[in-house]
């Protein structure tokens, strides 16, 4: 499931005060998903599978048992840096 707005190869649109909660198993393989903003109840616009390596925008991280929370606090862009591999710039 993926209802980002494309930005480019391989890129994806996140708006301002999008939410990310990042799952974190000790296998490596992990899971985000992408909400348009964590203060509005809805479903998810993205799942995907694999790990956020690095967050190059203005954002609150906050760490959980299984992983962390990611805030924005402007618009992004969610970039495919590998396979399973992203970030944010």
């Amino acid at each position: 499931m993926n209802h980002l707005v494309p930005s480019g190869d391989d890129a994806w649109h996140l708006p301002n005060h999008a939410h990310l909660v990042v799952y974190e198993p000790a296998d490596g393989r992990g899971l985000l998903t992408i909400y348009d903003c964590g203060a509005t109840p809805g479903p998810p616009k993205a799942q995907l599978l694999g790990t956020l390596e690095t967050v190059a925008a203005d954002a609150a991280t906050e760490p959980t048992p299984t992983g962390r929370v990611v805030s924005l606090r402007e618009a992004a862009t969610l970039e495919r840096i590998g396979e399973d591999r992203y970030r944010i710039a």
